[in-house]
Order: structure tokens, then sequence, then C-alpha cells
């Protein structure tokens, strides 16, 4: 249909909706049995009529057109009701979130890197004891170094890291250094 033709047909149909609100509404609450449902039930009827006036034929009748949309739209929700479930405090909904993946990629491709950016001494110490899981002791043994050497090494290795991972908390978090204040300002 033009879009001339659906403007006068638009028009036309405003004025004689009217006249079928309150047979629509009596036949929505008979189904819905709730008066709120029922009020819905008609919104979304005239909502759906106007995003689908094209398809209205103008010789046909406009109220069985209106009355099979709102039935239709009563038992779409009805099937749809049957797969929804209750979850007040959204706990459910909860459990079935799964963040996506490449997030994980992305922070192990940083991690990685900046990985990569210690010292061998300190890439050692983090791969046995973050990694590995060994203890510190048992770290230190291995690489043949006092337990002391291999926390501190470690502690080092955490704190580059860190630093690496994330520079504007590094920033932020270093002491700042008082500007001296200049005499005759």
């Amino acid at each position: 249909m033009p879009a001339n033709q659906i403007t006068r047909c638009r028009s036309t149909w405003d004025g004689q909706i009217l006249g079928h609100l309150p047979a629509l509404q009596k036949y929505a609450f008979a189904l819905a049995r709730n008066f709120h449902a029922a009020e819905d039930l008609v919104q979304d009827t005239i909502v759906k009529a106007y995003a689908c006036i094209d398809q209205f034929q103008r010789d046909s009748n406009l109220r069985a057109w209106l009355f099979t949309i709102l039935r239709n739209t009563f038992y779409s929700g009805l099937r749809k009701q049957k797969f929804e479930v209750s979850d007040p405090d959204g706990l459910h909904a909860a459990t079935l979130v799964t963040l996506p993946d490449h997030d994980g990629r992305l922070a192990l491709r940083e991690f990685l890197h900046a990985f990569a950016q210690l010292s061998p001494e300190h890439r050692k110490i983090v791969a046995l004891v973050g990694a590995s899981g060994y203890s510190y002791i048992a770290a230190a043994e291995q690489i043949g170094i006092p337990a002391g050497t291999a926390k501190s090494r470690l502690s080092r290795a955490r704190s580059q890291l860190k630093d690496l991972l994330d520079p504007a908390a590094a920033f932020l978090c270093q002491p700042q250094v008082p500007i001296p204040a200049v005499a005759g300002r």
C-alpha cells in the first residue's frame, strides 16, 4: 500500500478503533481474567495493529482483524509463559550468566606479554610458586637460593607484574613527591 493511502487509512482507522476498544477490553478480560493483564493485552493488540496496518485489507472487517490479533497475542503469551521460570530475586538468572570467552583470552595475552618483560629469575620464581604451586621453600631449593631470597624475588616479580598489567594503578599508588613552594608567589 503506498504511503499516502496508509496515512489516509490510519486517520480513518483511528476513528474506527475507538468504537472497538470497549469490546476489545471485554474480550481481553474474558481471556486473561485479570484487569491489568487485559489492559496490557489490548495495548499490545493496538501496537501490533498499528505496526501491521499495511496488511489490513481495506474492505475487510476491522473488528474481526483486531480480535484475531488480540486472541493470537494472548495465546502466544500463554505459550511463552510455559517456559518462564519464576525468579523474583534473580538467583536463577545469576546462575545462567556466562562471561564471554574473549575476555579471558585478552587477559591471558596481556599477562603473557607482561610476564615476558620480567627478568629470567623473576619469571622462574613466578612459574614455580604461582603456576606450579610450589611453596617458597621448595621453589628456593629447586632454584638453589635461600628461602628469603625466593620470597623477595616473588614479591618484586608480583609488584612488577601488577605495574605492567595496570600502569595507571601503579602511578596512583606511588608516593607523590611534594613540590617545593617557590618564594614570592
